[in-house]
């Protein structure tokens, strides 16, 4: 089916274009780019709107697979529904260390059954390293589970995982020999390490040259996850500095951040380990409880310790970040967006189902952002990062994954009480040429296939 998207604002910042033109769909692809209204099957008129690319998030965590062997697929509770919802097209999961299933295994479900948006896989480090026998997180691996680790990793990368990810401080065990056997796995492979690093806040600098200097001595690209929950307590602008610093002297390395100003994490994480409190510089009550019979309430001493040691898997909000060093972040060139989105049956923090429309509305209406450089952050960076040539671009030849919103409308709608609750201003979101949510309303929620870098 031929389908033409008219009068609507295109902007593709891969191409540098933002111009009134108009787009014809075919067999999964932009056929055109015209001036001209050529002959469809379907006529999508995009008057006062802006038509983009499909948003990519380059860190998201993805859904779990239930006892049938299928993924989550409700709609108030999957995470890819909530994704689609808010304009993405194209995720990429497995993040921090955390795979929720075998990757290899997870992209093969998601081809026979297909997603509610397009697939992408880390092959995450603490998962492998748990399949490989070693569940203490605490201590170091031995040299033969290094090596079978290293052997797994190589299985997953050569099923199409686009790298490693790393989640340092949630696996304080890992050394040196450990971040290097594992990561050069990616090196013949050319993928690229993602990582949580060690430690945040005043510690943030080392636990960033430890990583980076990893990444450095292999000749890896490297991603810093969600620089926003890692140096924003006062330390953004010299660890932006600390950044740019690696890219001049040659290091390929960039940053994703969220647009919220509180991070997600398990009550259980390291994250709360003794010393959390000092590091934060606050008391028991920065942190909300996402799930289970303290949900949507503060911590208080006792809540806090029956938690971690009844329900340690259950999220919180821990409220923490300062504003300045978050809005810092994301008005860097090297900072793109990254939902962090997490959901634990549809309970989490409301990044998951919020980010990118509140990049529009809390960063581009307030004048923080332009037009033109939000949507270059949601998907010309993301998708060039991933080396996905296809994705976020509009040019003839590209795959046919578009968002249609109103730039005066958009807006995020999910709370920390319903962290689900879509968004307001997104008319259309199309994969592969065809609708898969209009105006709120998922219409095909199996459209999203499997993406691998081979």
């Amino acid at each position: 089916m031929k389908t033409l998207i008219k009068n609507g604002f295109l902007i593709d910042p891969r191409n540098r274009v933002q111009a009134r033109l108009n787009l014809l769909l075919n067999n999964g692809r932009v056929v055109a780019v015209t001036q001209d209204e050529p002959t469809a099957d379907r006529v999508i008129d995009a008057t006062g709107l802006v038509v983009a690319p499909g948003f990519v998030d380059i860190h998201m965590h993805e859904d779990f697979v239930g006892e049938d062997g299928r993924l989550e697929n409700d709609d108030k509770k999957a995470i890819f529904k909530c994704m689609l919802r808010m304009g993405v097209t194209t995720a990429l999961g497995g993040e921090c260390g955390i795979n929720r299933y075998d990757p290899a295994r997870y992209l093969d479900i998601v081809d026979r059954d297909g997603a509610a948006v397009n697939v992408a896989l880390l092959a995450g480090h603490a998962f492998i390293r748990e399949a490989c026998g070693h569940t203490d997180k605490y201590t170091p691996a031995t040299a033969e589970e290094r090596k079978a680790m290293a052997q797994l990793l190589e299985k997953e990368l050569d099923a199409g995982c686009f790298g490693i990810s790393y989640g340092i401080r949630y696996t304080p065990g890992i050394d040196r020999t450990e971040l290097l056997e594992t990561a050069r796995v990616c090196v013949p492979r050319h993928k690229f390490i993602a990582s949580h690093v060690r430690d945040d806040a005043a510690e943030i600098f080392a636990a960033g040259r430890e990583f980076l200097d990893v990444a450095r001595e292999l000749k890896l690209p490297a991603q810093f996850s969600h620089i926003g929950s890692m140096a924003g307590f006062g330390q953004m602008e010299a660890f932006l500095s600390f950044i740019a610093e690696y890219r001049m002297n040659g290091l390929d390395v960039a940053c994703d951040c969220y647009p919220y100003y509180a991070f997600s994490t398990a009550i259980g994480a390291t994250t709360y380990d003794d010393g959390w409190m000092e590091r934060y510089h606050c008391g028991y009550d920065v942190i909300e409880i996402c799930e289970g019979k303290y949900k949507g309430q503060r911590c208080t001493k006792t809540i806090f310790e029956e938690e971690r040691r009844d329900h340690p898997e259950h999220l919180t909000v821990c409220y923490v970040m300062q504003e300045a060093d978050v809005d810092r972040a994301l008005r860097d060139p090297n900072v793109m967006l990254g939902s962090d989105g997490i959901m634990n049956n549809g309970q989490g923090h409301p990044r998951a189902a919020g980010s990118f429309p509140r990049l529009f509305a809390e960063f581009v209406r307030k004048g923080k952002l332009s037009l033109y450089e939000a949507i270059q952050k949601c998907t010309a960076m993301p998708a060039d990062r991933m080396g996905l040539p296809g994705k976020g671009s509009l040019q003839a030849g590209a795959d046919a994954d578009i968002v249609i919103f109103d730039p005066d409308a958009i807006a995020d709608r999910a709370t920390f009480s319903e962290p689900t609750l879509a968004p307001t201003g997104i008319e259309y979101v199309f994969i592969g040429g065809d609708i898969a949510m209009q105006r709120g309303e998922i219409i095909n929620g199996r459209l999203g296939k499997a993406v691998r870098k081979l």
